[in-house]
């Protein structure tokens, strides 16, 4: 495992192991809005990670999406009181687990993380939840082709973020871990033979830029690169290429760096 910051806050990033499963998330919330949650992402990416671990491997969990339903429960109970957690600016996290259970991997996805299955007998593919990204293509297509800067772009904008917010956590739109358990049976999950893999893959959308959309590396090349080199690897060439870009933009798709977490799990045994 390995995770690098990719801002000057803290890292919104959580990766974490226990026997027999590995969790990531990666935290998301509006930056300046201490009057909504006085916790902030980072105790929120936090307490669910370990939340999550926790209830994965607790005695008559049946699977995941129960597991991180009660999670979810679980930090929303630990500052409800205190915070204003249904606000649609306060803390939620997109979530990826995989969890062995006899002779499977079972696996769950909830917004834009990734897992990258490295098949024993068939090429590396990736899988995500796409919902957000569409929704948000969606939301902000009255932007295409519109001055940057101009008052009405920006009016477009603070439209287009309004649209992305009301669509968040509701049917026909995306589902992020927050304040709902609800979340956790929207989520992409499913199972796949131990004895078919050599090692699964999972990684924050930060870490995944190095498939799309700095194209830098394909998915083979990514599991190739975990299995031999290891995640600090995959991180210190993303960091590399965008130090390299910086201001020039040269990378697509390059605004700034983000948060970036990876785990490989060596299945080979």
């Amino acid at each position: 495992m390995s995770t690098n910051p990719g801002h000057g806050r803290p890292n919104e990033d959580f990766v974490g192991d226990v026997p027999g499963a590995v969790v990531l998330l990666d935290g998301a919330g509006i930056l300046g809005s201490e009057h909504i949650c006085r916790h902030g992402v980072a105790w929120y990416a936090r307490s669910l990670g370990s939340a999550l671990l926790a209830n994965l491997t607790r005695k008559g969990v049946s699977d995941p999406v129960e597991a991180l339903a009660d999670s979810i429960e679980q930090v929303a109970d630990q500052h409800r009181h205190t915070c204003d957690i249904a606000d649609p600016s306060s803390p939620q996290a997109t979530v990826a687990t995989i969890r062995s259970e006899d002779d499977r991997a079972d696996y769950l996805i909830l917004a834009d993380t990734f897992i990258a299955l490295d098949p024993v007998d068939a090429q590396s593919r990736a899988m995500t939840d796409a919902r957000e990204v569409t929704v948000r293509t969606e939301c902000t297509s009255s932007l295409d082709g519109m001055p940057v800067g101009t008052a009405e772009y920006e009016q477009a904008r603070l439209s287009a973020v309004s649209a992305l917010r009301d669509r968040r956590n509701q049917p026909g739109g995306y589902w992020i871990a927050k304040d709902n358990p609800y979340a956790a049976t929207e989520a992409v999950t499913g199972s796949v033979p131990l004895d078919h893999l050599r090692g699964a893959a999972l990684l924050s959308n930060g870490a995944s830029r190095i498939v799309d959309p700095y194209r830098l590396a394909g998915w083979p090349s990514v599991i190739e690169m975990l299995r031999t080199s290891g995640p600090d690897a995959l991180l210190r060439r993303i960091r590399t290429a965008e130090a390299d870009s910086g201001a020039a933009g040269l990378l697509p798709g390059f605004t700034s760096a983000d948060d970036a977490t990876v785990a490989y799990c060596d299945l080979s045994y």
